[in-house]
């Protein structure tokens, strides 16, 4: 990974592989074509409630970010569940797109606005300290040594999620796979100064939070291929400022 530099995507790697998958059903493929465009996160400019959601200045709803939502199950649960918040989904694999689209027509949620590309690329452009919440769940763990800093748990990104919340905001992240789990543990240690793991005991961990659904990809990671799953919650520390020098 190249140095990073607060605030500029163009300093982490892309850090997903392919985008493309199964051929688009045709009821998916018109809500890409035709949903799509009305519900996407603008291409350039800041990212606000106020581009998004059409919100006043200084009242602005409270913002969610998932970076790689899947298929949409959680990111429509929780937009369906908090309608008076504005969340942002980004994913790179068309198909996901297609089914979060399906979600969000069925469950008529205008609360969603969605980025079929870059996560990095949108979280960058989001002003800093406006993320109430921030999800990242069962991303790709990238398990061979050779591509760990292909992972979005790396120190980069993780930095760039704290530039973009509020003090007291909750960041989420859940996986299944043993090896991302600890280098994801080995990452967050590094940034205690930024974030604080919400935990008193072993279930915090080992037993999904309530308001924190089961995906498609969750349940089957656990009853087919028999993965233990794990869910971590970290709060955002208060910013800290270096006091002036006379």
């Amino acid at each position: 990974m190249t140095a990073f530099k607060e605030g500029d995507p163009t300093t982490i790697a892309r850090l997903y592989g392919r985008s493309v998958g199964k051929k688009l059903r045709t009821k998916q493929q018109g809500l890409v074509d035709n949903l799509l465009p009305k519900i996407s996160v603008p291409a350039e400019g800041p990212v606000t409630s106020a581009v998004l959601f059409g919100d006043a200045p200084g009242h602005g709803r409270p913002l969610h970010f998932e970076i790689g939502f899947g298929g949409g199950e959680h990111l429509a649960y929780r937009a369906d569940l908090l309608p008076d918040h504005g969340f942002i989904g980004a994913e790179p694999f068309v198909n996901g797109v297609a089914q979060a689209l399906t979600h969000i027509e069925e469950q008529r949620l205008a609360n969603v606005r969605l980025h079929h590309g870059d996560a990095l690329e949108v979280l960058a452009r989001i002003p800093d300290g406006a993320l109430t919440m921030l999800y990242l769940l069962h991303p790709d763990p990238w398990p061979k040594a050779r591509h760990a800093k292909r992972r979005m748990m790396n120190d980069g990104p993780v930095r760039l999620m704290a530039q973009k919340m509020k003090p007291g905001g909750e960041f989420r992240f859940g996986t299944d796979h043993a090896v991302y789990l600890r280098h994801a543990l080995m990452v967050m240690q590094r940034h205690t100064d930024l974030f604080e793991w919400v935990v008193e005991k072993p279930a915090d961990w080992q037993v999904r939070p309530s308001g924190w659904p089961e995906t498609r990809y969750e349940h089957k990671a656990r009853t087919v291929y028999g993965h233990e799953v794990w869910y971590f919650r970290f709060r955002r520390k208060a910013y800290w400022q270096a006091p002036s020098i006379c």
